[in-house]
């Protein structure tokens, strides 16, 4: 039997807007003012105009109207959806009626609602779940934000999967009419891939051929998860998709190949770089997204600290030099670079930068986009790029010793010069360009500063909990900043974070500003370590140090730090 809302009659239950004026939600006269609105011809319900308005938060709604109607508040965030009750209901009809599927509960549904007092949608879902309904109460934001994390695209992607699939036996005659095989299952099925990935917030998308299957994997904050695992048939067709939008040869299949393109995503345009490589069971495919714009690019909400801004801003005001950020791959140094970009003045200089790919694009800057077919390198790039009057390069990354050399040469003639490389720190980022061929007298004027950076996951907001720090939490926190640390913050798992702990990540860094003294040491064949001391004698922190100060203001974790940054004496 349905469970329903309490059948109290008007007069024994008080009216929503008492409650919430009994609680001290709002006051009488904003009650009075919702009332007049609604009454004026504001069609809304009294909870979604004083939201609107700004008198009342969607949590204390959610929780008043539980004790109005005397039904269970739940909490998504705390609470697992069972995959049993979510096969009753459909997305399209969750989403349509705001609400969410939680558990079997003694033979019925137990369905998490934004309004538990509609009746005709509690008799619909009666109908398609086949079974009594137990209305319940739950915030807004939390069932789409559940809506979005657990009807995930797998099983519409395995039914489209199972239109096209070929035997393993017929795929290698398949491979040759690849283009053939792209039907409307194979493109709706490529589609569904790509938007789980924007929607689990993903980095990047792995699809790679075993020897019976062909596995889908999304790194999310750094980490790679499984998705899907489909039959070997499909491999050719998904692959023959995608190398389709991203302009490639389907019928190259021995050969490395990249491509890019982008796609309208629920409404945002997402770019995708995409790379292929043979192996042993058959083509593997990656795909880069990068479904970000341009207003998110500012230096604090990178994750710098207020001090380690102003350096770096100090840096690039400069009228010539170089600025380096180092790293490894995957360590946010592009995003560094177009956040620092997004701090100078386009309107009075003239900006551009070569890129390899251009994965944002800025108003106001010349960019170019790397072509080796049309022998446009860095390095080419660089020397044409010199002849446009330029106040500001940004070269995507130095890689090799022309580059290296053209880069250090433009900073020396009036330009300054933004750029990647690969190095392990600041201080080795300047050894880095050495090992490239550069004269050291010539980098030694050239060069303004290093950005070293890495990448931590950070804790979910939405679980955080104090925690009492472990003997190596507390051993790791100590060796770093000479202090003890009585607690630190840890996320306890919920339905936000996919029960890991942790949400989004933010970096680390380490600033080095180069200054005579420096100069002097690294023209006269010193090691690293001894600018990096003369440095840290200077107030620079370590990416550690600034690592153990996030874990201090509760942003992250000491493993996560120890994890992503190696002690670099």
């Amino acid at each position: 039997m349905t469970d329903r809302p309490s059948t109290q009659t008007a007069r024994q239950r008080p009216t929503i807007g008492q409650v919430l004026t009994e609680a001290d939600l709002i006051t009488p006269e904003e009650l009075d003012r919702a009332l007049k609105l609604q009454a004026g011809g504001d069609s809304r319900r009294l909870g979604d105009i004083l939201i609107e308005n700004g008198w009342l938060q969607p949590d204390n709604l959610a929780m008043a109207l539980s004790v109005h109607l005397n039904l269970p508040f739940i909490d998504l965030k705390r609470h697992r959806i069972q995959p049993e009750a979510l096969q009753l209901i459909s997305e399209e009809t969750a989403r349509r009626y705001k609400l969410i599927p939680l558990d079997l509960v003694d033979g019925s549904l137990a369905v998490v609602m934004e309004d538990p007092t509609d009746i005709q949608t509690i008799e619909e879902l009666e109908a398609l779940a086949g079974r009594g309904i137990r209305p319940m109460v739950g915030v807004s934001s939390d069932i789409e934000a559940a809506i979005d994390l657990n009807y995930r695209a797998n099983r519409r992607i395995e039914a489209e999967v199972a239109e096209f699939t070929v035997s393993t036996d017929s795929a290698a005659e398949a491979h040759t009419e690849a283009e053939g095989l792209i039907t409307d299952p194979v493109v709706r099925a490529v589609d569904l891939i790509l938007e789980q990935a924007v929607r689990d917030r993903a980095s990047d998308i792995h699809i790679s051929p075993d020897s019976d299957s062909v596995r889908v994997r999304y790194r999310v904050d750094g980490v790679l998860q499984d998705s899907v695992s489909l039959p070997k048939g499909s491999h050719d067709p998904l692959l023959s998709r995608i190398k389709i939008l991203a302009g490639m040869n389907i019928a190259e299949r021995r050969r490395p190949q990249d491509g890019q393109f982008s796609k309208l995503i629920e409404s945002e345009e997402v770019h995708f770089r995409v790379a292929t490589s043979d192996t042993t069971w058959g083509e593997i495919v990656t795909l880069r997204v990068m479904g970000r714009s341009e207003s998110i690019l500012d230096l604090p909400g990178l994750g710098l600290q207020d001090n380690q801004v102003e350096v770096l801003e100090s840096l690039i005001q400069l009228p010539f030099g170089m600025v380096l950020v180092s790293g490894p791959t995957g360590s946010g140094k592009t995003t560094t670079l177009y956040a620092a970009l997004n701090q100078l003045d386009r309107t009075h200089m003239n900006i551009m930068t070569i890129e390899d790919p251009v994965e944002y694009n800025f108003s106001r800057i010349s960019q170019i986009q790397v072509n080796r077919a049309a022998d446009i390198t860095f390095a080419s790039g660089l020397r044409g790029t010199m002849r446009l009057d330029p106040d500001v390069i940004l070269v995507g990354e130095v890689r090799d010793s022309e580059t290296a050399d053209s880069a250090t040469q433009a900073a020396l003639t009036g330009h300054l010069v933004l750029s990647s490389i690969h190095a392990n720190d600041s201080a080795g980022a300047m050894y880095r360009l050495a090992h490239l061929g550069v004269e050291r007298y010539m980098i030694s004027s050239a060069i303004l500063g290093v950005v070293a950076q890495r990448l931590v996951r950070c804790v979910c907001p939405h679980c955080k909990a104090p925690a009492t720090p472990t003997e190596v939490d507390q051993a790791a926190y100590e060796f770093e900043t000479g202090q003890t640390i009585d607690e630190i913050f840890r996320g306890e798992g919920c339905a936000y974070c996919g029960h890991t702990g942790y949400l989004g990540r933010t970096g680390v860094f380490e600033i080095l500003r180069v200054d005579e003294e420096m100069r002097r040491l690294f023209v006269s064949g010193t090691d690293a370590g001894e600018i990096k001391a003369v440095a840290l004698a200077r107030g620079m922190q370590t990416m550690r140090q600034d690592g153990m100060e996030k874990v201090r203001q509760g942003i992250t974790t000491p493993e996560e730090v120890l994890r992503n940054v190696a002690w670099i004496g």
